[in-house]
């Protein structure tokens, strides 16, 4: 069977994806501590950053970071866009809509939205910068993007 590589006649133009690549998994954990024990101690990932409430830790085969942290009680996928605002505007214009508005992180911009059947999507971006740690994790400044 052939693959179509290029729309067909009277199909819609290609728009750019607004989606990145997945930045993180966010697990939640009831202490940092406890969480480090079991996903870096017994399970093996290794801490790339750490602040007083959250931690990243490396899936070797991966740039998506498995996040340990105690601020909100759910799992949650992070997905990169370029722009947080824009992804917001697009999503909005595409029929979904915007759940918790575009807020500051330490990072960049993240932004909450719904899709047009229910499903909620975090967007964020790194627009400030990427963390910057000491010899142990432990989050001391932002890199700024460049």
């Amino acid at each position: 069977m052939e693959r179509i590589s290029k729309p067909r006649p009277g199909g819609r133009a290609a728009v750019p994806p607004l989606v990145q690549t997945i930045d993180c998994l966010r697990i939640p954990v009831p202490n940092l501590e406890a969480g480090l024990t079991f996903y870096r101690d017994l399970l093996g990932h290794e801490l790339i950053w750490r602040t007083a409430d959250a931690a990243g830790l490396r899936l070797p085969k991966s740039e998506t970071v498995l996040v340990i942290q105690t601020q909100r009680p759910a799992v949650e996928i992070d997905l990169l866009v370029e722009s947080a605002d824009g992804a917001a505007q697009r999503v909005v214009e595409a029929g979904g809509t915007i759940v918790v508005a575009p807020f500051d992180i330490p990072i960049g911009r993240c932004v909450v939205v719904r899709d047009p059947w229910g499903a909620e999507l975090v967007l964020l971006d790194a627009s400030k910068g990427q963390f910057i740690t000491d010899a142990d994790g432990t989050v001391t400044d932002i890199a700024p993007r460049t």
